[in-house]
């Protein structure tokens, strides 16, 4: 009986620039955290982070491979391109954050006190963990939407900004719990408001365009999906002016840290990290205005 289906095994999804890219993210991450887990050992929320960030990449990127070696990614009801840009994007964020905490955290010159085997190990896998990250960028690099080009809408500069925007607001929020102080006053608990507001919104646009549900939702998706985007450069806007007036103003806060302020556990030094990255989210949102308004959506590729 001959075959009407096709091939059963599709070679281009380890064959091709992106499939050796994703071949080489499994390689790397792989070897990373089995030397982390062999010698170089980890601790500390810190560790346990950075072991997470490349058993997880690891995990989702071979069922990448394994889906489009062999079609069963047809099966999910996902939109395929958009769900891998998105990945994509996420795991190089995610790479990078952990190929630069575990060597500040775990890597030293020295041997001692940890020998210098396992000091060894630690800067190998450090090196790994940067190779992990560059395999990662390769796959937006290659994957993302070239000019004129029909593709899904996490490909675009707009999507992949969506992923930028919720995993700095991830950053956000984990300042938020390391004794911010942010219930001081109402006007520091409005700007909690809002980035919570804009983070649920944004995994809400994503989930949405990784699932390929837009067409059957009652409203148009891609112009709400501008007027949110409006509307968060607002509301950034406002948290802008008004977190470091509550913070760094003498009148509400202290515009130095104070000097007997321990280190790592020092609300000042949170509110700092706060401050910055959100005028970095609403640099973010403002890019994503200006692209949204020439790209069109496309849930289905």
């Amino acid at each position: 009986m001959e075959s009407t289906g096709g091939p059963y095994l599709n070679t281009a999804a380890v064959a091709s620039p992106v499939g050796i890219a994703r071949l080489l993210q499994m390689t790397f991450g792989c070897t990373t955290f089995s030397l982390v887990a062999h010698q170089g050992g980890f601790s500390a929320a810190y560790g346990t982070f950075c072991m997470f960030v490349w058993t997880f990449c690891f995990a989702i990127t071979v069922f990448i491979i394994a889906c489009e070696f062999t079609h069963l990614h047809s099966c999910l009801s996902l939109s395929w391109g958009n769900f891998t840009a998105a990945f994509a994007m996420l795991a190089t964020l995610m790479s990078i954050t952990a190929a630069v905490i575990y060597p500040l955290y775990f890597v030293q010159v020295g041997c001692y006190p940890i020998g210098c085997e396992v000091r060894d190990f630690r800067i190998a896998a450090s090196v790994f963990a940067g190779l992990l990250f560059v395999s990662y960028a390769a796959e937006v690099f290659l994957t993302r939407a070239k000019p004129g080009q029909v593709t899904s809408y996490m490909a675009t500069v707009s999507g992949l900004l969506k992923i930028v925007q919720a995993f700095v607001a991830c950053i956000i929020f984990g300042a938020l719990v390391n004794d911010s102080q942010y219930g001081k006053y109402v006007a520091t608990q409005w700007c909690v408001a809002v980035y919570s507001f804009c983070f649920v919104v944004t995994v809400v646009v994503v989930a949405f365009s990784v699932t390929g549900k837009t067409a059957l939702l009652w409203f148009p998706f891609e112009r709400s999906v501008v007027i949110y985007t409006f509307g968060a450069v607002l509301l950034y806007a406002s948290a802008a002016v008004i977190w470091p007036v509550f913070c760094f103003d003498s009148k509400y806060g202290s515009p130095r840290r104070p000097g007997l302020c321990a280190k790592g556990k020092c609300p000042w030094d949170s509110q700092l990290v706060i401050a910055i990255f959100t005028y970095v989210n609403l640099l973010l949102y403002v890019l994503d205005l200006a692209y949204s308004q020439r790209i069109r959506f496309v849930s289905h590729i």
